[in-house]
């Protein structure tokens, strides 16, 4: 009896190791992808792969610090930019669940020293990027602050009790925006009367068991097994220092176990914590009735044939991207220390390899051969040209005529001419961007755009109605 429990054992454990896997093909497919963040002196990231409940995928690529040759490793820590959101909408949802805010409500009940811009805005405008509330990194742009000067919650509260109007109507439109954030930070101290970091830390990730996760509060505070940022530039890498104390939108640093762990948690929450993260994928329609796919904190969407959860992040030299299919049971996690990684497109092929489905289109970049050109009127292209504003990599591209073509610009990487493919879509084959896609508000006028490049794909820019 035994002798036949032992085999049966053996038998359940051998069978749900093998259906917790990935085959050898797909692994030196993921492999591949990464062989550009292993050369000498190079930095690199860590990636990883959950099936069914089971890492099947962890490993780490280039190094962590380029000054003393240490590599990444599995278990390195990255800053995971505004993959972050979703633990500041997480601690939205248990303050909530707990009697002790509502979503619904005028978040001047929490912030009274915010100005009333004659609307009511709420927590649920701010986690669903509705609230129509100015960014804070253009408002300190405009107002004169560099790259380098160093930000905090209570600058931002500061700018945001001296504004006066809206971008839109709260609910009209979806822009994406760290200052609702930022503020739902704020709110949460408000409210414990603890620091938002501590209270993460002791409210969140311990009772979830994500012990190499934390809020960094302090950008130049010294913790061991970070990665340090770095950017790509003509001249080889350079320090990217991150240099905002800011939290709620960002700042939280994380290894790709914790985050692969996090993303189950969206259809396997443990015990307690079942409704708090059912509501996390709450979305709601626009003021018209039109579908917003950001839910709180995170994208819920359909990529390949299947429901996907997500969201990506982007500070100083970091990259990241993770997300879940949750009907399939796989999470899957890109935290890079580089710039240029490419960590959303990456996360794309990984996701195509998992799935065995081919991503339909491919950037330019990635083409060879010249780009046929369509044509565009040029009226067109002057509804097209302007000031576009990225909130999430945080930076300005202007795009105008020259001789009849359209024509880009960004302060790091100079000019670039763009080709038409069609009336929506424009190309180029130099230049940051690889491919833009125009976006048109109600009336017909162009709102903004999405762009891939080698970094990001169909990341949001909204067009400024200033010249700046």
């Amino acid at each position: 009896m035994k002798k036949n429990m032992f085999f049966l054992v053996c038998l359940l454990l051998f069978n749900t190791g093998i259906t917790a896997q990935i085959d050898i093909e797909k692994v030196k497919a993921i492999d591949s992808l990464f062989l550009d963040w292993n050369k000498p002196n190079h930095p690199g990231g860590a990636v990883g792969i959950m099936k069914e409940g089971k890492l099947v995928y962890s490993k780490a690529f280039g190094l962590a610090s380029l000054e003393y040759l240490v590599p990444n490793a599995p278990g390195t820590r990255f800053n995971i930019a505004s993959i972050s959101k979703q633990f500041t909408a997480l601690a939205i949802v248990k303050l909530h669940l707990e009697g002790k805010l509502s979503i619904d409500n005028d978040i001047r009940d929490y912030l009274p020293e915010l100005p009333d811009f004659g609307y009511k805005i709420t927590c649920r405008h701010m986690l669903h990027h509705t609230s129509g509330l100015r960014s804070l990194h253009l408002m300190l742009s405009l107002a004169g602050w560099r790259g380098d000067d160093a930000r905090n919650n209570d600058d931002l509260l500061r700018f945001m009790t001296k504004q006066k109007d809206l971008n839109f109507e709260p609910g009209s439109e979806y822009m994406y925006c760290n200052t609702g954030y930022i503020l739902m930070a704020i709110i949460v101290e408000r409210l414990t009367g603890d620091n938002f970091a501590d209270w993460m830390k002791r409210e969140v990730f311990i009772p979830l068991g994500m012990y190499d996760t934390y809020v960094e509060d302090r950008y130049n505070r010294v913790v061991k097994n970070n990665a340090t940022s770095y950017n790509e530039t003509a001249e080889g890498f350079m320090r990217e220092v991150e240099y905002w104390g800011y939290t709620g939108s960002g700042n939280i640093h994380s290894s790709i176990k914790d985050i692969l762990k996090w993303y189950r948690y969206y259809y396997d929450a443990p015990s307690g914590w079942q409704d708090a993260f059912g509501m996390m994928l709450t979305t709601d329609p626009f003021n018209d009735g039109s579908h917003n796919k950001y839910a709180f904190g995170v994208n819920v969407e359909e990529y390949l044939g299947e429901k996907r959860i997500s969201h990506s992040g982007s500070i100083g030299g970091y990259r990241a991207y993770a997300a879940t299919f949750p009907d399939k049971e796989i999470e899957y996690v890109v935290l890079t220390n580089f710039s240029s990684s490419n960590s959303g497109g990456k996360a794309d092929r990984i996701a195509s390899i998992l799935l065995d489905k081919v991503i339909p289109g491919r950037p330019a970049a990635e083409r060879t051969g010249e780009i046929k050109e369509f044509k565009v009127s040029e009226s067109m292209l002057n509804n097209i040209a302007g000031d576009y504003w990225s909130a999430e990599l945080e930076t300005i591209y202007r795009f105008y005529l020259k001789d009849g073509k359209l024509y880009g610009f960004h302060n790091r990487h100079g000019e670039f001419e763009l080709i038409a493919k069609d009336r929506n879509i424009f190309e180029t084959q130099g230049g940051p961007v690889s491919k833009i896609e125009i976006l048109y508000d109600k009336s017909g006028k162009v709102s903004g755009m999405y762009f891939t490049n080698s970094r990001v794909r169909n990341l949001e820019m909204t067009k400024l109605n200033i010249k700046l």
